[in-house]
């Protein structure tokens, strides 16, 4: 049997390093700002706060997905090496990525026939689809081949959960996820959507919290009823957040202290800056594994 790798993309929103652990290369999508183009290489070349502070200073933030060509870039140097390579993408509800994965996988699949160049669709983001990419290379290295690794990412996506709150809506305003009343009345009052991403892989609005310490607890209160196993859940937990530090820190003790069987400790990433150029600064999000299936 062939060995393979598994690859994924950077709006996976872990770091470089965790993903030089896992074995798992990865494709850059971009971000444009004053007319300039930038790989998202995982906060390399910047930081987060200097990325945000950017936008806090007026930048307006535009993206553009990983290409077919990128991506043979990724996988060729697998499949020429003899191995065959498993790719996770980001979410096809969210970016036209999936359609550059397709085109890639065909092009591999026809100079490289005797190679498996397999596809799935993450319906995932942020650090919700790096956990996922985690989970993935944890059975790997646990002895699963690719076909069945396939199969797995496939039927148990869906019990991956997000879900995000936002204080800063002008970005969410911008990208049509909020109305533009909605989103002035909402900062006016100081509401926070709380959303999470569907079966389609797509962000939703599920309700409005009255301030980020509602909001919080929300999140929280959604793990609590959600989570594999109840307070007993014994996998891994990520948090992603844009600039909210002290937010993020606070969640991460709430949990801590009430999951107390969890795969190591709660794990804290800055949103990176393709989703970072939707969400703005201003946004958390939260990331586990539920035994029931998301739903639309």
């Amino acid at each position: 049997m062939a060995d393979y790798k598994i690859t994924c993309c950077s709006t996976a929103d872990i770091s470089a390093g965790h993903l030089k652990k896992l074995g798992c290369a990865f494709g850059k999508y971009h971000y444009i700002i004053d007319g300039k183009d930038y790989s998202d290489d995982l906060y390399s070349a910047i930081t987060p706060a200097e990325f945000y502070g950017m936008i806090d200073a007026g930048a307006m933030p535009t993206t553009s997905q990983v290409t077919p060509e990128e991506l043979c870039e990724l996988f060729e140097p697998i499949l020429a090496s003899g191995e065959d390579v498993l790719h996770i993408e980001f979410s096809s509800g969210l970016s036209g990525g999936w359609q550059s994965a397709l085109a890639a996988q065909k092009l591999m699949r026809q100079k490289y026939p005797g190679r498996k160049v397999y596809v799935v669709d993450s319906l995932a983001a942020s650090s919700g689809y790096g956990l996922l990419v985690d989970k993935a290379a944890e059975l790997k290295a646990g002895g699963m081949g690719i076909d069945e690794l396939k199969k797995w990412v496939e039927d148990n996506r869906l019990r991956l959960k997000h879900w995000f709150f936002a204080t800063n809506l002008a970005h969410f305003k911008r990208g049509g996820r909020v109305s533009g009343p909605a989103a002035a009345i909402g900062t006016l009052l100081n509401i926070c959507p709380v959303m999470d991403v569907n079966s389609e892989g797509k962000l939703i609005v599920r309700r409005k919290a009255l301030g980020r310490k509602k909001a919080i607890k929300d999140l929280f209160s959604c793990m609590c009823a959600q989570a594999e196993g109840g307070t007993g859940y014994s996998g891994k937990c990520y948090i992603s957040h844009s600039m909210m530090d002290a937010e993020a820190a606070q969640l991460k003790a709430m949990i801590e202290e009430t999951f107390t069987r969890l795969d190591g400790e709660v794990e804290i990433n800055p949103i990176g800056t393709v989703i970072g150029s939707h969400t703005g600064p201003g946004t958390v999000a939260l990331f586990f594994f539920a035994s029931d299936e998301r739903g639309l």
